[in-house]
């Protein structure tokens, strides 16, 4: 299952975004989506699990937008966040992998088995860091992420 991840968009979608996005199965956004149109242009490439990001707080068009969900991937079972200080101490021994956003630094990060994924900001540059968005690979048995940078 090949399943897109992106965050921190604040407003701004990306022509090459949506070319990286495309042929996924999913899409994950987490947080800090900016503006209700990026939800509709996601949506129309892949379902699309999102979160409210703490630039959404307080936007009549994302109130009914979860602050934090959990699903499964090809039997993965994966806890979406927006800040990583969310994430419970006590995490579900269940939960293989944990995505958030906020820090607009991509980051791939294996503890143990679980999986800890920040597909960076894939919206307007932030200082220095790169504008990226992640691509997974999902099988039952292992999952292969890769970074996508969006600018050169």
């Amino acid at each position: 299952m090949k399943v897109g991840v992106i965050s921190d968009t604040h407003g701004l979608l990306r022509a090459e975004a949506l070319v990286a996005l495309q042929g996924c199965e999913r899409i994950i956004h987490a947080g800090d989506i900016g503006a209700p149109d990026i939800l509709d242009q996601l949506a129309a490439i892949a379902p699309l699990h999102v979160v409210r990001g703490n630039n959404d707080l307080g936007a009549a068009w994302a109130a009914h937008i979860a602050d934090r969900l959990s699903f499964e991937l090809n039997g993965w079972q994966t806890l979406l966040v927006h800040d990583i200080a969310d994430v419970p101490a006590d995490l579900d021994a269940d939960t293989r992998l944990v995505i958030t956003g906020h820090s607009h630094q991509p980051r791939i990060e294996w503890r143990g088995e679980r999986l800890f994924l920040n597909p960076g900001s894939a919206g307007r540059r932030r200082f220095k860091l790169p504008v990226t968005l992640a691509l997974l690979e999902v099988f039952s048995g292992s999952i292969e992420p890769r970074l996508i940078s969006l600018l050169d």
